[in-house]
């Protein structure tokens, strides 16, 4: 199952791997946040998140552990139909979606939210 980010209808970018990993600096705080997705039937599912501090809405979550310098935990929510990132190009950075070894930063500029979602769906 392969995943696509767009732009409203148009697809941006297809990823070929189930498999992604998020990453992004926070706004406040601006240290690193990690976020591993797997496509699943009908949306996404969160399998590990990661941070590299603590702060201003980025506490680790429960079971964390520090694993080389980053609290590391494996949530428990819901899978999701798609994530939407929204950009407001004040942070000075977007996304770096990596799959299958590959990467590509999205969303630096302010503009249209992105929608990241299985392909197809």
């Amino acid at each position: 199952m392969s995943l696509c980010l767009f732009s409203g209808a148009a697809v941006l970018l297809t990823l070929a791997a189930p498999e992604i990993t998020l990453s992004w600096r926070h706004s406040v705080e601006h240290v690193e946040w990690r976020e591993d997705w797997r496509a699943v039937p009908g949306g996404l599912r969160l399998i590990r998140a990661a941070v590299r501090g603590s702060g201003a809405g980025m506490e680790p979550g429960e079971g964390a552990r520090i694993e080389d310098g980053w609290w590391v935990w494996a949530p428990d929510g819901p899978e999701v139909p798609e994530l939407w990132l929204a950009s407001s190009g004040a942070t000075g950075a977007g996304w770096t979606l990596c799959s299958a070894g590959e990467c590509h930063e999205v969303g630096k500029a302010p503009g249209q939210a992105l929608r990241l979602a299985p392909c197809g769906e």
